[in-house]
Formats: structure tokens, C-alpha cells, sequence
């Protein structure tokens, strides 16, 4: 049974978010941290490496030009995670989301292969990160770096990475208590009405911070995304001026 794509979004609104004990997993659960991994964008860290490999544009970096893909590639197994939490309930519910535009996905490239990329969900002024994947050396950590920049020229004040790992503390990832985290979800939400019945919830889509951050990497490809192509790039859009503003914000 598909997941309410409301009850979806009103969980996330309070701090919830959906799990499954594998791929095949017939059930979903509901999981509310205590504490909670959050990427502050103004703590990105950049370090020298990844500012190389961002400035001389290896990878290309678009967003919801492959949604579906990036979310099959986060669902697969892979030698260090034989198995994932995107069951096909859950799947197919983000796949939705998305189709209402409030799922989102960076995507990275390596010519015409999709090497790596992460996907969320936006809501008013906070990402909620799901998952992120790398096919090739630091393409996920250039998605994020690609994420956090964009989200900054959006507007946004919270990005929410659920759990802490290794590698996202490696990026300036910190970890607040539930509290904290409830008080800047509400901060970051404030302004979206939930309640309003679905027709008018979900025909809205993430708002404006995911359109000035998403649109102009959507581009006149992203045939099928639920954003319209941008006719105004706002903010930084190569490699070389994404590492520029993380330095200066770092």
C-alpha cells in the first residue's frame, strides 16, 4: 500500500520519517531520533581535495533530471550495505513526492554515466536528506557540495541528515538533541499549511527556496520534472563558483 504522500509530508513536518528493515521488507515503520545529524550551511567543510575536483568540473552536476534513477541507485546493494531501508513502499512513495515536486535529486556525471547523486524532500526552507550514493571517488560529497551551495541561494535553513556517519561528519556535519532540532524544524516550516486539504497541499509543491535552488540545474533536459526550466540562473552554477562560495562561507 502506498504511503499518503500527506501523511508523508505532515510526518516530516513534525520530525519523522519513514524506514524498512530491508528491500523486501513488506512493512514500514516510523522513526523519530533523539538526537539528530544536521548539516549547518554554513559549516560546509571544504577541504583542499574536493575543492580540486569541484573547481576543475570532473563531474557535471545536474538536479531532477534522473529523480527516479538516483532513487533506484540508493535502493540497490553494494559491497559495504548488502542491504537498504528503500523498500518498494517506500519507493514508490518518494517517486510520488516527486512527481508533486517536493522530492528533489542532485545527480552527478561522468559523461553520459549517473556515477553517484543524493535525493530529499523539500519542505518550506528544510531539506530532509534520504540518501546519497557514489559510484566513483567523492561524487557523493560533490552532490552534497553542490546540495549545501544551492540551498544557500535558495534561501534555506535546514538540512536535515537524520544520522550521523562518519563521512558526513568528514563534510561539518553536527549532531543536536531532538529538541534543538524540533525548534529549527518549526523555524524552517513555519510558513507551510499542511491541512488545507490534499488537492491544494500537493498541487503547491516545495515553494519557492526549492525552485530558485533546483530549477536552474533542472535546465531545458529535465524533460518530466515536475519544475519548469529557470530563464534566470540565480547563483553559482560551475564547479569553480560552487567551491568559491563554500570557501567563503566555510
Amino acid at each position: 500500500m502506498l504511503i499518503d504522500p500527506l501523511v508523508l509530508l505532515q510526518a516530516y513536518s513534525i520530525g519523522v520519517f519513514p524506514m524498512a528493515d530491508d528491500r523486501e521488507a513488506a512493512e514500514v515503520y516510523w522513526v523519530e531520533p533523539k538526537r539528530r545529524a544536521i548539516m549547518p550551511l554554513d559549516g560546509f567543510h571544504l577541504s583542499h581535495s574536493l575543492s580540486k575536483r569541484l573547481r576543475r568540473d570532473h563531474f557535471r552536476v545536474t538536479a531532477n533530471r534522473a529523480f527516479v534513477r538516483i532513487l533506484a541507485l540508493c535502493a540497490e546493494s553494494a559491497p559495504d550495505r548488502p542491504s537498504t531501508w528503500i523498500n518498494h513502499q517506500i519507493e514508490a512513495a518518494y517517486r510520488h513526492l516527486h512527481e508533486n515536486g517536493f522530492a528533489h535529486s542532485i545527480e552527478v556525471w561522468e559523461g553520459d554515466e549517473l556515477v553517484g547523486g543524493l535525493y530529499g524532500v523539500a519542505l518550506g526552507r528544510a531539506f530532509f536528506g534520504e540518501s546519497m550514493v557514489s559510484r566513483r571517488t567523492d561524487a557523493s560529497k560533490v552532490a552534497m557540495a553542490w546540495l549545501v551551495a544551492r540551498m544557500r541561494v535558495g534561501g534555506f535553513t535546514l538540512l536535515d541528515c537524520q544520522f550521523m556517519t562518519d563521512h558526513l561528519r568528514s563534510l561539518g556535519a553536527i549532531e543536536i538533541s531532538q529538541r534543538d532540532y524540533l525548534q529549527l524544524l518549526g523555524a524552517a516550516t513555519g510558513g507551510v499549511v499542511l491541512g488545507a486539504g490534499v488537492d491544494g497541499v500537493l498541487a503547491a509543491g516545495s515553494g519557492p527556496p526549492a525552485e530558485l535552488a533546483f530549477a536552474p540545474l533542472a535546465g531545458e533536459a529535465a524533460t518530466g520534472s515536475p519544475l519548469p526550466p529557470s530563464l534566470i540562473v540565480s547563483g553559482p552554477v560551475s564547479g569553480h563558483s560552487i567551491a568559491q562560495l563554500l570557501t567563503q562561507t566555510s
